[in-house]
């Protein structure tokens, strides 16, 4: 039963007392999952393509790009299977086994410690490995100032000393983004007092419209600001590391996701963080719906990279974009694979 005493109880405590407690309370998601339709219209897909969906080929849209170290690429091909069973796999392993450019991946539990990293490898005597230990600034790896001199602080050049090196660059990379969102991420130094900070790029990328910003504002709400707003209810949150090749060298990558679903359909946002060399840091969204006896993936990809910038960068723009809707291609049509 209500009890009308706890109402003057609450009416005799000060107002900013009664706001501190509800901003502290997690916000329910304001979501409403469009319909595959409702997105189809909205991207102005022609019927010829959705034809072509129906068939299993994939369609590509158009992602606008916010400067020109921004390379893009929309996707949406439909899967057979239901967009829970998609979302499942993609919160297993963020579909590192299904990427054959993957060497090795784990995922890093919010209350882990340094000991989670202790699978990440270079393999010794790898030239990789070599060329970590005697790296100086510049663009072949993406380290900060600091990280720098961790490494050069380093008198052993046994090349297994690189994988120790490595797995604390990336343990302290995590811990000050876990603990100061985008702001905690460090620039990397390339050299000749030239930075490029990868936190800038990701706040363009959080803030700019999206194909679904429009039905998750809570949720784009809080993946903006995180970690100083509490998640919204259904909001499930992850983070995971991966050592893959990325043209044609391995590199350690750190991703954080957000995965919201109902019986309506899936929504996944993901930012790659940190990124070993090649690439500055990632954004993308993929809204899984149901649709045809499967579902609907529409895949946004934003990659930022300082390395297609300057002279004859309108070439070297047109063939990143290809090369990043190839790779996205490449996996969802695995992923279609997997299904059929």
């Amino acid at each position: 039963m209500f009890n009308h005493n706890n109402l003057t109880g609450l009416k005799s405590k000060p107002t900013w007392l009664l706001c501190l407690l509800i901003n502290l309370m997690p916000s329910i998601a304001l979501a409403e999952i469009p319909s595959p339709q409702a997105l189809l219209s909205q991207l102005r897909i022609s019927q010829k393509d959705i034809t072509r969906l129906n068939l299993g080929e994939v369609v590509l849209f158009d992602v606008d790009s916010s400067g020109e170290n921004e390379l893009t690429a929309g996707v949406i091909v439909h899967v057979l299977a239901p967009p829970a069973q998609i979302s499942l796999l993609i919160k297993k392993d963020g579909l590192a086994s299904l990427d054959p450019l993957t060497i090795s991946w784990g995922l890093i539990p919010t209350q882990a410690n340094s000991n989670i990293l202790n699978n990440f490898a270079i393999a010794p005597g790898n030239e990789e490995a070599k060329e970590f230990l005697n790296v100086t600034p510049g663009d072949q790896f993406n380290l900060s100032t600091q990280e720098l001199n961790l490494i050069r602080a380093n008198t052993s050049k046994k090349s297994d000393k690189a994988s120790e090196i490595y797995r604390q660059i990336l343990w302290q990379r995590w811990q000050s983004y876990r603990k100061n969102g985008l702001n905690g991420i460090a620039p990397y130094d390339r050299g000749n007092n030239n930075f490029i900070d990868p936190n800038t790029d990701l706040k363009i990328a959080s803030q700019v419209h999206d194909l679904a910003s429009d039905y998750f504002p809570d949720i784009f709400n809080a993946w903006r600001n995180y970690p100083n707003i509490s998640l919204p209810l259904g909001v499930e949150e992850s983070y995971t590391w991966s050592y893959r090749f990325v043209q044609d060298r391995p590199a350690a990558i750190l991703t954080h996701r957000f995965i919201y679903g109902n019986s309506n359909g899936e929504f996944i946002i993901a930012r790659q963080f940190y990124a070993g060399h090649s690439f500055n840091a990632n954004q993308l969204t993929i809204t899984c719906l149901p649709y045809n006896h499967g579902a609907l993936i529409f895949y946004t990809n934003r990659n930022f990279t300082d390395q297609v910038s300057g002279f004859g960068s309108s070439l070297k723009h047109l063939i990143g974009d290809k090369l990043a809707q190839k790779q996205v291609i490449d996996l969802l049509i695995t992923l279609q694979k997997q299904f059929k």
